[in-house]
């Protein structure tokens, strides 16, 4: 897009790229201290929290502990969680999940006033806090985004694509914004990235393609460490009918008892509420054996399926697939982003006044595989704490308003003319198994890429994964089969091609 001109406007207040979960509880957190929150289109749309049919992991049944919840966090994370972020997180949840609620959020209750609690993989007990059903991520950001427009403190500029970091002597100051009457630099002194995750990047995903690691990019160019890249989460049961992201056929589906069978009705393995990365291993090797894989729901729910599962079923009706009477076919697809910006319980990364929150971020909760429904809990709990930070250091003010635009373009979609092939490439070599030919491949492959953001992003993912020479969570090297001596996987941009810099 050409620029005619450049218009510079002072934030007054921290700039928060992304209008997710994430961003939109720190901006709420933040008030009454200004802010800018950017999203790339329309507010409520483009994000992955409004996709998310899972709910909330948190101790809340009488037969649940804190001990049990970190316990199972700490065994899917295979030793790359941070014990004592792990413990605080988890221990804040019940906390969140009321405050959620008090700002209209409509969880799913009992008669009695409690929590229903589903089951998840992984999970020893049920404690996973749905809304409206399979529709937790659309209601939490239907509540955090009606709360943050009642707020004077919060200005919401639609149809924003950030597109670069602005630093000065080695710390933010700003943001390059694309807006349809021409780039605004909007300045501050503080930048909060909660911009999702990187499934688009991949051929087969549940995320929305406007999710390819922007914010990994815009903190590599601005300095930023980031840690454990190649550790990405493929859910085991995409809905494969041809769609493009898939839909998701969600984990509590297997937690009301549904199954994963081939075309011969034989399990693809036991346990079909193994952790994620077990059961997509397990399918993996199902399809590449020249099997057909699937979800046999008909019994387990059964006849339950639509009231369990409302939005699922519409899917599946609309791909003429009926879940009480048809099996449902499945793909593993890259679902969350475990690796991230690294920062502290504060989102503080190590670039002065460039913080985190979210997916993009890596706090030390999820490890090398997240434990299912721990993720919408980490925006939650992170977005309030990083918003409490700021209010104790952001002066009052007037945050600067939304400039005036009668014809916005819709960022959420930026068509890249390489993106398909830049996809297949990640694909076919950064996927559920891996080997070094693969990587180095890949990395070979995207070096005539490195003058676009996904190019950058996905390079960043490659020279992660070949430097993890074992096989941990969600990252699998069929050339190094056994795990090695714990260690971090961290990268910055000096990392890449001295021409991906710029």
């Amino acid at each position: 897009m050409a620029h005619a001109k450049v218009t510079t406007i002072q934030a007054n207040g921290p700039i928060i790229i992304g209008a997710g979960l994430a961003g939109l509880v720190t901006a709420i957190e933040l008030s009454p201290k200004p802010c800018v929150v950017l999203s790339a289109g329309a507010v409520k749309t483009g994000t992955s929290t409004g996709w998310a049919q899972g709910g909330v992991a948190a101790v809340e049944g009488p037969d649940d502990s804190f001990e049990l919840h970190i316990a199972d966090t700490l065994s899917a994370g295979a030793g790359l969680c941070d014990p004592d972020v792990v413990a605080r997180i988890i221990s804040d949840a019940p906390e969140a999940i009321d405050w959620m609620a008090s700002i209209g959020t409509r969880f799913d209750r009992n008669p009695d006033g409690t929590f229903v609690l589903g089951l998840e993989g992984a999970h020893s007990r049920r404690r996973i806090v749905h809304a409206q059903g399979d529709g937790t991520g659309a209601e939490l950001l239907r509540a955090v985004v009606e709360k943050a427009r009642t707020l004077p403190s919060i200005s919401l500029w639609d149809y924003s694509p950030a597109v670069e970091l602005l630093t000065q002597n080695g710390r933010v100051s700003g943001v390059v914004v694309d807006r349809a009457e021409g780039r605004v630099e909007l300045l501050s002194d503080i930048v909060v990235l909660a911009t999702g995750g990187v499934g688009g990047l991949f051929q087969h995903t549940t995320n929305p393609l406007s999710s390819r690691g922007q914010g990994l990019s815009l903190a590599a160019r601005a300095g930023a460490v980031l840690r454990d890249l190649e550790m990405v989460q493929f859910h085991p049961t995409g809905l494969d009918v041809g769609i493009d992201p898939m839909p998701l056929v969600s984990e509590a589906v297997r937690g009301e008892g549904a199954l994963v069978i081939d075309e011969t009705g034989a399990r693809v393995l036991e346990n079909p509420l193994a952790a994620r990365d077990v059961v997509s291993r397990a399918e993996w090797a199902s399809l590449q054996a020249g099997h057909h894989v699937f979800v046999d729901a008909r019994e387990h729910p059964g006849p339950a399926f639509p009231k369990k599962f409302p939005q699922i079923f519409d899917i599946c009706l609309r791909a003429k697939l009926d879940p009480r009477e048809s099996v449902l076919p499945v793909h593993p697809a890259a679902h969350y982003h475990m690796g991230g910006v690294q920062v502290d319980l504060l989102g503080r990364s190590s670039v002065p006044g460039l913080y985190a929150v979210g997916e993009v971020a890596s706090t030390g909760l999820h490890g090398a595989n997240r434990l299912a429904s721990n993720s919408l809990l980490e925006a939650m709990v992170c977005g309030r704490w990083t918003g409490d930070h700021l209010a104790q250091i952001v002066k009052d003010g007037i945050p600067a308003p939304e400039p005036s635009d009668a014809n916005p373009v819709d960022g959420t979609w930026t068509p890249d003319p390489n993106l398909q092939t830049i996809r297949a490439i990640v694909s076919e070599h950064l996927g559920v198994l891996r080997d070094a030919k693969g990587i180095q491949a890949a990395i070979e492959a995207l070096g005539g890429y490195l003058d676009s953001e996904d190019g950058r992003t996905a390079m960043l993912i490659a020279v992660s994964a070949l430097r993890r020479e074992e096989c941990r969570g969600g990252h699998w090297r069929t050339d190094y089969p056994d795990e090695r001596p714990l260690k971090h996987t961290l990268v910055t941009i000096s990392d890449l091609p001295l021409r991906s810099v710029a």
